[in-house]
């Protein structure tokens, strides 16, 4: 049988779910969601995950799997993600990988190192102090001065990160750019298709799904997350329409100020990622926006995908 997964990827609320669903169904495929959000229990709303319906169709891996309390990793992703690639290739099926999180689906397609670099724990608690010292900038210059390229990719408000490569640095490691200079793996091959829409009709989606969630029922979830202990210092709820739903109930926004705030989020985010999926050189993209209909979309994927 010939190793290769399909990619479905592309910006939020763009309609990775539904196209997804339409080409594991054609190539006789089951779904790896490559969502970073998806994959939490209880956080069925503000994550958009694929209903019951949808995931009764096609079989879906990495939803609805993970506890919101657990410090979830790339690193733990790329296990069970690959894990699940291999039960679907035991099938005699093709994975089709589905989602938006740029560094997990990096996971999938190169061969990535996620191990922690050298610990120097008097070096980082001294770190800690110059900044609290200093301020950040200090730290940052320092940065720039023993690693350059570390420090054009990190804020220099982001502490932990300066830190944290500066401790790296220390060590006689880099901290790894998991952007660029990256090593294709061989444990498959890969058909990229990336989805995307007009800017205009694609932030009229997100704006009309976040007000849709709303009246799903998404402050009520994120109600009830607080209630099982979750809150704002776990990673899953750091997600956007999760963050901005629990500063309205901390008093820091208004209802309508966060709703708003969703939808600008999630439009950046949206910008963020196509940014990102662009780095793809093999990427094949399609602009749904072109097309009379998803059919007629789903037909010229089709016809791509068959002839790869």
């Amino acid at each position: 049988m010939k190793r290769e997964i399909i990619v479905i990827c592309g910006p939020t609320a763009v309609g990775k779910t539904e196209y997804a669903i339409d080409t594991a169904l054609r190539m006789n495929g089951e779904i790896v969601s490559c969502d970073s959000m998806q994959l939490y229990k209880y956080m069925d709303i503000g994550s958009a995950k694929p209903t019951v319906e949808e995931q009764a169709r096609v079989r879906h891996y990495l939803v609805d799997q993970i506890d919101p309390a657990e410090a979830f990793s790339a690193a733990k992703y790329q296990t069970l993600a690959k894990a699940a690639i291999e039960e679907i290739f035991a099938k005699g099926k093709t994975p089709v990988i589905a989602g938006g999180t740029g560094l997990y689906l990096n996971a999938l397609l190169y061969d990535m190192d996620f191990s922690a670099p050298p610990r120097n724990d008097a070096y980082r608690d001294q770190l800690y102090k110059e900044a609290e010292e200093f301020g950040p900038a200090y730290l940052h210059q320092k940065l720039l001065r023993i690693d350059s390229n570390a420090a054009a990719r990190i804020h220099p408000n982001n502490i932990k990160k300066v830190v944290r490569a500066l401790e790296a640095a220390e060590e006689g490691a880099k901290v790894k750019d998991f952007s660029k200079d990256l090593t294709p793996t061989q444990d498959y091959s890969a058909v990229l298709v990336g989805l995307t829409r007009n800017r205009g009709e694609l932030y009229d989606r997100i704006n009309r799904r976040v007000d849709i969630l709303i009246e799903k029922g998404l402050l009520e979830e994120v109600r009830n997350l607080l209630a099982k202990g979750l809150t704002e210092a776990d990673i899953s709820m750091k997600g956007i329409g999760y963050k901005e739903i629990i500063a309205y109930y901390h008093g820091q926004y208004s209802l309508e100020e966060a709703i708003d705030l969703v939808k600008k989020n999630t439009r950046h985010y949206a910008k963020r990622q196509l940014t990102w999926f662009k780095r793809y050189k093999d990427m094949k993209w399609f602009n749904i926006s072109e097309y009379d209909s998803d059919a007629d979309c789903l037909k010229e994927i089709f016809q791509w995908l068959e002839k790869k």
